[in-house]
Order: structure tokens, then sequence, then C-alpha cells
């Protein structure tokens, strides 16, 4: 070991999320020493608790799922999409690497992908816009093949979980709401309840991992077999500089501060900026965010640390974050529950979204960062800060809304905590919600009148592939509209929230950190959220920052570990 150094490995990797569990698992199987120091005692980062889907166009898998795309496709799509040039060296390696980083991986450890048979693009009418194969996600995962190390794993979002902490995918619901319809949906539910109350006598909750819980644990189960030192925890005090190289790393845990030597690299890759009031005072301006969904740990400690070493930030983007619409509830014992909006109930039949005037402003059914850049973009006099979603009874019944489970007849608990508004007509419930009457009265006239001839004359409500896969595809004509007419009527309150940062540190085409001056700093990279996003601010498609964050984990460490053959 050099002089002045109480460690030394090859790599050392700040954050335990996607971006950095991809970058020090890369690296471990590219033959160097790795070391993952994360600050928070759980691993998984926003990652364990998202629906874990990445944006990956061009991968084989695309072929597997029969719906064939390419990288060519990608690249007409992403130009017609994202602000800047379209010869950018990131974007264009963002591109030509996915199917290759996905491939080395799976090839090499068991972390094992599949891409969704239908899953449109969220902006269809562009050229070069897929209807599916882009989006990949994590297969299911036995989380009892993670021994002891079960209890790192960051557990998903308590509103994502049912029956004492079992997780439920998108393909579970239908069985699960409808058990009894044919012998293949209740032997489904049988499986998933035996399964449940089986782990329950064992672990705190449910071990069978799927969405973006499944991908952590995968992850966390390949750097344990490819001997990756973790190391939670621990804060990362100042990344050490040589002369204009990076070195290594400056730790303190437990009141012990020790110099690790990294031979070949400094990857940081600790979420971005989302739980840090500061930052998101600096960037977020004055927009109205006061919510986020992010993993609260995300501090932005990574980008402080990497400003210090003198790296550039990269403002040029079009949105500092992404936004997902979020309700809010207040438990009983004092805690909050942030609920994203992501596809169960907004595109659904027989829900609209209104504004402080009672009116509609936006296609309801349109992506997430979408619907909240409508809210954003609503004029200072009729702000639609809160939105309010408006129902009546039966979309309840048939789709839930938020927290709000399908079937559901106790509301009690939802009323009395303001969470769910009611009225007996729309007018009272216009009272009820504090929007204009006559307005609330007139958008659901106006949307009642479409709904049956099955044209939204107002926004185009399932006008589009991603309207109509996210709505019902058993109603007809149109599967997200239908009468809002069955008394009471409710309404529910969404927030704009941040899901992830897109403002972060200039990288090039290798993850390499630049300075100021546009030259790469030797020995320091990014991924993840502390990267400035390849989308700027834009969302083409679902997964477009766990997409990007395999990918330049994975660029990240293949080119430490040529650092480390020189």
């Amino acid at each position: 070991m050099a002089p002045g150094w109480d460690e030394e490995v090859d790599l050392v990797v700040l954050g335990a999320g996607a971006g950095g569990m991809v970058a020090a698992l890369v690296g471990a199987l590219r033959g160097m020493s790795v070391l993952v120091i994360e600050a928070s005692a759980l691993v998984g980062g926003t990652m364990a608790t998202s629906a874990g889907t990445l944006w990956l166009p061009g991968t084989r898998h695309s072929e597997r799922a029969g719906v064939p795309d390419s990288v060519a496709a990608a690249r007409r799509y992403l130009a017609a999409e994202l602000p800047g040039a379209a010869d950018d060296p990131v974007r264009e390696a963002f591109l030509t690497t996915a199917d290759e980083a996905v491939a080395f991986l799976e090839e090499r450890s068991e972390v094992r992908f599949a891409a969704a048979p239908r899953h449109p693009d969220y902006h269809p009418g562009q050229p070069g816009a897929a209807p599916s194969g882009r989006a990949l996600v994590a297969l299911p995962f036995d989380g009892r093949r993670l021994g002891a190390d079960f209890a790192l794993l960051r557990p998903p979002r308590r509103e994502f979980m049912v029956l004492g902490g079992m997780m439920v995918g998108k393909d579970d619901i239908p069985p699960l709401l409808r058990p009894f319809a044919s012998v293949a949906a209740f032997r489904h539910v049988a499986g998933l309840v035996l399964r449940q109350a089986l782990d329950r006598l064992s672990y705190p909750r449910g071990t069978r991992l799927v969405m973006g819980n499944a991908l952590a644990a995968r992850l966390l189960h390949a750097l344990r077999q490819a001997g990756v030192v973790l190391r939670t925890g621990t804060r990362v005090a100042e990344i050490l500089r040589d002369g204009e190289a990076v070195t290594g790393v400056a730790t303190e845990a437990g009141g012990a501060r020790r110099r690790v030597r990294a031979r070949c690299g400094v990857v940081v890759a600790t979420g971005g900026y989302s739980g840090s009031a500061a930052w998101r005072a600096r960037l977020f301006g004055s927009l109205p965010i006061p919510h986020s969904v992010a993993n609260p740990g995300n501090a932005g400690g990574g980008l402080d640390l990497a400003l210090a070493a003198g790296a550039a930030l990269d403002e040029r983007h079009a949105s500092p974050a992404f936004w997902m619409p979020a309700s809010v509830l207040e438990r009983p014992d004092g805690t909050r529950a942030i609920f994203p909006h992501i596809i169960l109930d907004r595109a659904k039949p027989g829900l609209i979204a209104v504004n402080a005037a009672g009116r509609r402003f936006v296609n309801e059914a349109e992506s997430y960062h979408d619907f909240v850049l409508g809210m954003l973009r609503a004029p200072s006099g009729v702000p639609a800060v809160p939105a309010w979603l408006v129902c009546d009874r039966r979309f309840l019944r048939d789709y839930g809304m938020g927290m709000v489970h399908p079937g559901r007849r106790d509301l009690r608990r939802f009323l009395a905590a303001g969470y769910l508004r009611q009225g007996a007509t729309p007018a009272a419930l216009a009272m009820a919600i504090g929007v204009d009457p006559a307005g609330l009265e007139a958008s659901l006239a106006q949307h009642n009148r479409d709904a049956v001839t099955g044209l939204d004359t107002a926004f185009g409500k399932g006008s589009t592939a991603l309207n109509r896969h996210n709505g019902d595809p058993a109603h007809g004509p149109n599967p997200c509209l239908r009468p809002i007419d069955a008394a009471p009527f409710y309404a529910m309150a969404v927030w704009p929230a941040d899901l992830a940062t897109s403002i972060g540190l200039r990288a090039d085409a290798d993850a390499r950190v630049l300075d100021v001056a546009g030259q790469a700093i030797p020995g320091l990279y990014a991924c993840g959220n502390d990267m400035a996003s390849v989308m700027r601010g834009a969302y083409p498609g679902p997964g477009v920052t766990l997409g990007p964050a395999l990918v330049f984990g994975y660029r990240a460490a293949s080119h430490a570990a040529q650092r480390n053959k020189g």
C-alpha cells in the first residue's frame, strides 16, 4: 500500500443505487477490486422503490419480445424529442451501448431482463417512436436468496404493497381484482397469497420481488458473488486529488476518518439532489414542487464533492428534473404517504383533472411528466397546483384512485383525512374542493357528451397508443372515456413531485466528469442522477433515468478498467 493511505482498491463507487451498483459490478467483472460506499444503512436507492423500468433502445430483448427495435429508429426519435444538437456524442454513446451493456450483465451475472411486449414510447406521434420493445424490466427475484443481505435491501413504498408487505406487479393486478374470473386467475392469486403467508413466518415482508426491488436485489446478489466490498453508513468527506488527477476519497464513519486510495478512479453515483432543500431552491427556482417521490437520501452530496474537486455543472436542460403527480395522505401516526399517480387511474375511463376554475387543462392519460408540465404551465390566474382528479362511485369501484384501491367500500378513513373529497352533486363536490361550481359542472357536461361519442374534443384523451395502453381495453368505443354521472362524486388533490433530477455533472461519453474548461478530470466519473441526464430534461419514454444509469455505469467502469490495464 502506498504511504499515506489507510486502504487501497482499484475502483471506489459512491452510492449504491442503480448507476453505482452497475458500475461496481462491471468493474469487478472486469477484474478490478471495488469498494462501494453508501451513506445510508440500505442499498438500492430510488431504484428499489420504483417501477424499475429501463428505457434501452435497440437491445436483443426487443427481438425476443417480437417487437424488433433499431438504434437508427431511436436516434430519429431522440432527435425529434430532445433539445440540442442531434450529433451529441453522449447521446450516441447511450444508444450504441445499450445492447452491449445488457448483454454483458446477463452473460456475466444473474442480472436478467425482459422487454414488455406492449409499452409505447411517450410521444408515439414522433418519427422513430416505438410501440414496444424499449422498456425493459428485471425478471422477478426470490429475496430469500439474499440471505442476511435481504435486510440491506431498501423496501418498496408501503403504498405499493398489500397483505402485510406483498409486492404487486402490473400483471398481478387483474387476477387480484377478479380472482374467480378463471382457473388461471385463481391459481395465480392463491399462489401469491400462500407465498406471502409463508414469507411472513420468517421475514418482515414478502420475498417475491418485482419491479425496481427485483432489479436492486439482483444487482446486490451479483455484487456479493463478484466479491465487491459494500460499506454502508459511511460518509465521504472529500474527493482527493494529486495535481489534476483524482486519487481517492476520505471517508468518515463512527468518528473515524480514513483515506481510501482508488488506483483507477472514483465513480460518483449518489442519486442527485432531490433530498436537498438548498439544491432544490437553487435549481427549481420558483417552481411549485412541494413533494418528491425520490429517495430522500439523495441530498446532492455527490454533486458537492465533485464540484469541490473541480467539476462543472451542466444546466442546459429543458427541465431541472422529471415530474410526476402525487397525492398526499397524512397517516394517523403522523407520517406522510406520498403516492405517485403513474398509470393506474389517470388514463382510465371516467376521470378528469381540473384546475381552480373547475376546468380541464390537460389530457389526463398523457405521461406523468407531461401531466405535471400541464400543471406547471397553467396561468397564474387559474392555477392547477394542486389539480383535482374527479370521478364518480363507479370509477372508484372499478379502478380505484390513488391509495383508494378498486372495490373498496369503506371510505371513511380517506374522507376523514381529507385525502378523498365527496359530494352528492358536482356543485357540492366543487364546494368541497374549492373550485368554481359552474366550471366543474360545465367540464363534466362536456366530458360526458364526448364519452358517448368516444371522441374527446377538448384534449384528445384516448387518441394515442400510450393513452389506450393505460386505459381499459375492455371499455369502448374509447378505452379512456366514460360518463361521470353515478353519484356520489369524488375528488383527490394531486401535486407536482420530482421523481429524479436531470441537471447534474458535465460528463463525456465515457462518463468522465468534465471541468469548467470542458476537460476530463482524470480518475473521476459520474453516472445515474449525479451525471447530467442525456435526456436534458425531456421525458421520451418509460425508464429514462434507469436506462442511462445502467449504460453510463457500464461505460464508466469499462473506461476505468482500461486505466487499470494501463
